[in-house]
């Protein structure tokens, strides 16, 4: 279909969009592809070298870290699905163990006796997958981001406190603070506070030498009034003046008298003179160790044994590298806020505590303003790179400290680096992160869209991080700052909102961790082609115009003398040449699914985040429809999603069927696997379609098969309906809506949901439990659709209660009776010792059998051995057609070249028998007629040479080609005839997979992409719905009243122009905030022959009369949303009670009942419906006597007994108990008269 484009906006270049941020932050961190001598200092191999070496108590062991390398994974990502393993890659390290022999000389270099290398075994690392995806135990989960406070240095006035907080990547945060008392005071692990010139004392400065780094002073003769900026003393010692006093006319005499000349005065009057002179005063220490001692008083409440223990506290705080860590992000904010020259070093220098004073004065002179601790220059992203590396640096330091007590109790002369690094302390970590680590979330996988907003999505939550009960209202608002980096949009609308957010269309993240943005620049006025990428922090410095405010003349310079600027998160209007740079593009401020929302600046902001929330709950449609108003980012979300298989290069079509695409190409065959019908984590259906055909030839970057939700290479999330807006006699009162049934007979709405039910053969006290068809009780129509092993055929038709997986579990021995001991004596020991607990088929559920999963530890067992074969022919198939296209390929090269050329030797056959003589013209007939297999390749010789060597080298690439297809099939095929890795205790695990096709049905939620949402109330039959004067019904009718409370204007300009766009055959590609005006949609109506106002006559189907007024009629695009009817609905008669309430229990999953709460019991009391309530509270309930009775009274069909006491009358009574209370209930006779 034709594209039209309503953008008005110039292109300023290309930049990527929606980059995938996952997989270069795993890769980061592993640097699985960098040879070892060239890795740098960062992740993994940061955390081994921080960790290593490590020596014994007695110096005679030492480990060290030599390097570590990444294995081959057992299992490939499709592998790990299908048999419900981890896609995981072995990490080994390489270590040196040095043994030392005894010195007797103290304080001797100690001598090596031997050294041992040895590569040890670290764990398994999950790896992460092309699309960024994790494959835990057969499961796709996803590591996200958090969004946190960066390390640094901050100021903040707080209740008449100034502070500048010094917050490291790891150690205790270290406080600067200027009180109302106007001293400055060091804060340590935020509550001990020293006085800050106590602790300058403690690293060896003396306080007083330090003032005129601080402030001015001047050396001059004593005058009344000037303030002393040094104690003045006689050469001996003796004080004559303090410091800080200020000079009288007295004082000037007597110091006169005493022959002193010149004194130091401070030279200006301001409040950091006042700081510095009390903050001096506040000091009462004397000496370097008593300043030790002071603080460590402070620290500890005792008073240190010795001088050095206070030093290595009091300065290790800091000054440790194992204690106190900057991290290369907090050593660079630290260098770019006191201005310092490049230092690499982790800690903090004694020089920058007193530079940090310094800026402390100055910005409680109001230089500058305090710190916003939400502006994104001051939280950064930490990636699964970092995240990890902080896993494996806990994990390995505790690694290194086992090791170093493992060393001291084992014989010296066995000790060996497997010896002493034999524990699981990492693989154990790794697992727990990402199994039950709060950023390690099963994946959202209900369409593309969602699985793509997930890889992407921020969270202020988890490790290190806020909780959503203490987090306030300014973390979670939206932050200038968060222009084109964070979407202002996209948000939960719970107890999260604000706390998760993602990522804007085009942002990425610099190697500090903090999110960019693209601009264009500007110079002089002139738009350049240059486009810079900027961090929040650099953005502070520059103006920026958006890109919709003014025009540009044919050299790309800005028109008009105003132009309207952000700058600092205010806006100005300046000169053309005052503007810096210009937004890249409108959609930059915004995620992918916001920007996949039309006309989304005529919307209000709360139905806009309904709206990209709910397009990720869209449930893929067996057919769906590409919107007739797009936003042109549909190609770019389907691709980066991954949901559509593309070519990585160009080629020719080779074989094509439902399963995979073989593509022929330049370097060889390349395959692509296609997953059809697959479970998604959310029971959605992932279903892949071939989009072109064999001997097609495709480009590089050509779409080669749709997956959910796309359609020709776009995201397609829901269906083009026409739609009316119109009341319709209260069937869409409050948001509900009326759809036609012709939606319902064209297969519009209908979605294939995946159900899987899993059952395991375990090993019991009393036996193995017995995977068989052979199930006591069994009808021969419960096991018509079971196998010889009792599991169900693909292609069955089920419903509620069919036997899935037939399997017995062995019972303890009961007494028999005489009738079962008779059926033991017949039919041996097995008749009557087990009880069926087949899996079965859940109530509600129908449909169709569509796979089988059997996993099984032992691998000799039939069914086993079925399975395993299975396997071995689906392998040698994959690879049987592979190879017969690679020979196809070598035969076609061949004859290619040999066409027309003269045989300087006969051609022979692999018997030596000649097939064709020397001399012969090889004619294209001839060659078609030779089988090439069956020659000997090596000894074809032809008179021109060249072609010689041409075809050694076209022979020796295939015979390359084939060696590496049969490893790989080896490889494959071996991992086919291993046995599963299964829990302790499992012996067996199936799975069957049912699908349903799901139709749209009363109850189920729709929504358009402009966050109105609704349920589907009634389906009419298409001769009632309302129609078009030509006779067109339409196929859905909205209410009136969804859109003027709602203010999501967007829905109505999307029918009209969608109209429009469906009568002229094209599709209208809107971008936000560049899309079609008022004006255009109107042109575009009346090119269509239709109504300028997007209105027409109705006629009522049930009466064929014309409504009164006009109605809005066009094409809308209408999703169907996960929240299905089908899921929820659910019925019970009995089932399940709790143990100890005999209530029934709660929910569907369950199988519970529905809750009769107090609020309930007044209605029926209310009503005076005694009767009902009775049976509501008893036999309805917990009285078990009662419901017992009544069961047998409807079998037999006789009157209900009267209910008896319920068991929550008991509980209280044992309750009662409990406390003492020894409850006792009496009957009450009754008189007899």
């Amino acid at each position: 279909m034709e594209i039209k484009d309503f953008s008005k906006l110039p292109k300023y270049g290309t930049v990527e969009a929606v980059e995938n941020i996952q997989v270069g932050s795993f890769e980061e961190f592993l640097q699985p592809d960098v040879p070892q001598e060239k890795r740098k200092p960062i992740g993994l191999e940061a955390a081994f070298q921080e960790a290593f070496p490590v020596e014994d108590i007695h110096s005679h062991l030492k480990l060290e870290y030599m390097g570590y390398d990444v294995g081959s994974a057992i299992y490939s990502a499709e592998d790990a699905m299908e048999r419900g393993a981890t896609h995981a890659k072995p990490i080994n390290g390489y270590f040196r163990l040095t043994r030392f022999l005894d010195t007797e000389e103290e304080g001797a270099e100690p001598k090596v006796k031997d050294v041992i290398e040895q590569k040890v075994y670290i764990c398994d690392l999950p790896y992460i997958t092309s699309g960024g995806s994790f494959i835990i135990n057969g499961v796709e989960r996803v590591v996200i981001s958090q969004l946190q406070r960066s390390p640094g240095l901050y100021f903040s006035f707080e209740k008449d406190i100034f502070s500048a907080l010094l917050v490291p990547e790891r150690g205790a945060w270290f406080q600067i603070d200027i009180g109302s008392n106007n001293v400055l005071t060091a804060v340590f692990e935020r509550k001990r506070k020293v006085p800050l010139f106590t602790f300058v004392r403690a690293l060896g400065w003396e306080p007083e030498t330090l003032v005129d780094d601080f402030v001015k002073t001047r050396e001059t003769s004593p005058k009344e009034g000037l303030v002393l900026a040094r104690t003045v003393k006689t050469d001996d010692g003796v004080t004559l003046a303090d410091f800080g006093d200020k000079l009288t006319d007295e004082l000037c005499e007597f110091l006169a008298e005493r022959g002193v000349a010149k004194v130091k005065v401070f030279d200006e009057d301001r409040y950091g003179v006042r700081v510095i002179i009390d903050s001096i005063k506040a000091d009462k220490s004397v000496s370097e160790d008593d300043a030790l001692r002071r603080i460590y008083y402070k620290l500890r409440s005792v008073m240190p044994s010795t001088i050095d223990l206070a030093k290595r506290l009091v300065l290790g705080m800091l000054f440790d590298p194992k204690r106190f860590s900057l991290g290369r992000v907090g050593r660079h904010k630290i260098n770019t806020r006191l201005d310092l020259k490049k230092r690499n070093d982790m800690v903090i220098r004694d020089d920058e505590v007193l530079e940090v004073s310094k800026r402390l004065i100055d910005f409680a002179e109001r230089r500058y303003p305090p710190d916003d601790m939400d502006h994104l220059a001051n939280r950064r992203v930490k990636g699964i790179g970092e995240q990890l590396y902080n896993v494996f640096r806990q994990a390995l330091l505790q690694l290194g400290q086992n090791a170093k007590e493992r060393a001291s109790f084992i014989d010296e002369e066995k000790a060996t680096p497997l010896e002493l690094l034999n524990s699981p302390v990492v693989s154990n970590s790794v697992t727990r992160f990402f199994t039950t680590g709060t950023v390690s979330q099963f994946m959202e996988q209900v369409n593309p869209l969602a699985e793509l907003t997930h890889k992407r999505r921020l969270t202020a939550l988890g490790p290190g991080g806020l909780t959503k009960e203490t987090a306030g209202f300014e973390v979670r608002d939206v932050h200038y700052s968060h222009y084109g980096r964070v979407c202002p949009i996209e948000t939960p609308e719970g107890q999260n909102i604000g706390l998760i957010t993602s990522l804007s269309y085009y942002s990425k993240i610099d190697e500090y961790g903090f999110i960019k943005s693209p601009y264009v620049k500007v110079e002089n006025g002139q738009i350049t082609e240059r486009v810079d990428y900027l961090n929040a922090d650099e953005e502070e410095e520059f103006r920026i115009a958006p890109p919709d405010e003014f025009e540009l003349d044919d050299e790309r310079r800005i028109k008009g003398k105003e132009v309207i600027v952000r700058f600092r998160g205010e806006v100005e209007v300046v000169s053309p040449n005052k503007v810096d740079y210009v937004t890249f593009s409108p959609k930059q401020i915004f995620s992918p699914s916001t920007a996949l929302i039309p006309f989304l600046e005529h919307n209000d902001g709360d139905r806009a985040l309904m709206g990209s929330n709910m397009q990720r709950q869209s449930v893929p449609l067996i057919l769906p429809d590409v919107p007739y108003v797009l936003t042109g980012v549909e190609s770019t979300v389907a691709r980066r999603s991954e949901s559509v298989v593309v070519s990585d290069e160009a080629g020719r079509v080779a074989y094509v069927d439902s399963k995979r695409i073989l593509l022929e190409t330049k370097s060889g065959i390349k395959e692509y696997r296609l997953r059809t019908f697959q479970k998604s984590n959310q029971n959605t259906c992932i279903h892949y379609r071939p989009a072109v055909r064999p001997g097609e030839k495709v480009k590089r970057g050509q779409v080669l098969a749709d997956g959910p939700s796309t359609r020709e290479g776009n995201l397609a999330l829901g269906r083009n309906l026409l739609v009316a807006f119109m009341p319709m006699w209260g069937y869409n009162y409050e948001d509900a809506v009326v759809v036609s049934e012709r939606v319902l007979v064209n297969d519009n709405f209908t979605s294939i949901q995946v159900l899987e039910y899993e059952v395991e053969s375990r090993e019991t006290r009393l036996g193995p439990e017995e995977i068989t068809r052979d199930i006591p009780g069994a009808t021969e129509s419960d096991l018509v659709d079971l196998d010889e092993f009792g599991i169900v055929r693909i292609g069955a038709e089920v419903k509620p209660d069919d036997i899935l997986v037939g399997r017995i579990t062995p019972r303890g021995d009961t007494e028999l009776t005489p009738e079962e001991r008779l059926l033991r004596a017949i039919f041996g020991e097995k008749a009557t010792n087990v009880r069926d607990t087949s899996l079965r088929v859940e109530p509600g559920v129908f449909g169709t059998v569509i796979g089988r999963r059997i996993l099984t530890r032992n691998t000799q067992d039939s069914l086993a051995r079925r399975v395993i074969e299975d396997r071995r022919r689906s392998v040698e198939g994959r690879f049987d057609d592979r190879r017969d296209l690679l020979v196809a390929q070598r035969d076609a090269e061949l004859r290619a070249l040999l066409e027309g050329e003269k045989l300087s030797a006969p051609l022979l056959d692999k018997r030596g028998k000649e097939v064709l003589p020397k001399g012969q013209v090889l004619s294209e007939e001839i060659l078609e007629g030779i089988v090439f297999d069956k020659m000997r390749l090596n000894k074809i010789e032809v008179a021109a040479k060249s072609k010689n060597s041409e075809l050694s080298t076209i022979l020796e690439k295939n015979a390359e080609a084939l060696k590496a297809l049969e490893e790989e099939q080896r490889s494959q095929l071996e991992n086919a005839a291993r046995g599963d890795d299964l829990p302790h205790g499992v012996l067996k695990s199936i799975k069957i997979f049912i699908a349903q096709k799901r139709n749209l049905s009363v109850g189920d939620k729709i929504s358009g992409r402009h966050g109105n949402k609704g349920v589907v109330s009634k389906i009419l039959p298409v001769e009632d719905m309302p129609y078009l004067t030509d006779g067109t019904p339409v196929d859905i009718v909205l209410n009136t009243l969804g859109v003027p409370s709602r203010m999501n204007i967007g829905q109505i300009l999307e029918t009209i122009l969608g109209y429009a766009a469906s009568k002229l055959g094209y599709r209208a590609v809107c971008p936000i905030f560049e899309g079609a005006t008022v004006e255009e949609i109107k042109a575009e109506l009346r090119k269509a022959g239709l109504p300028e106002t997007g209105k027409s006559k109705l006629r009522d189907g049930r009466t064929g009369e014309e409504f009164d007024g006009e109605v809005t009629v066009g094409q809308m695009h209408i999703m169907k949303l996960v929240h299905m009817v089908d899921d929820k609905i659910h019925a019970r008669s009995t089932g399940t009670y709790s143990l100890i309430t005999q209530q029934p229990l709660g929910g569907k999953a369950q199988f519970g009942g529905q809750r009769f709460g107090e609020m309930e019991v007044w209605a029926l009391e209310a009503y005076g419906a005694a009767y009902t309530l009775q049976e509501m509270l008893t036999i309805k309930s917990d009285d078990v006597e009662g419901r017992n009775a009544l069961y047998e009274a409807l079998i037999k069909g006789k009157n209900p007994s009267p209910p008896q006491m319920p068991a929550s009358f008991n509980v209280l009574v044992k309750e009662m108990r409990g406390l003492g209370l020894n409850l006792v209930p009496v009957k009450e006779k009754k008189n007899e008269s």
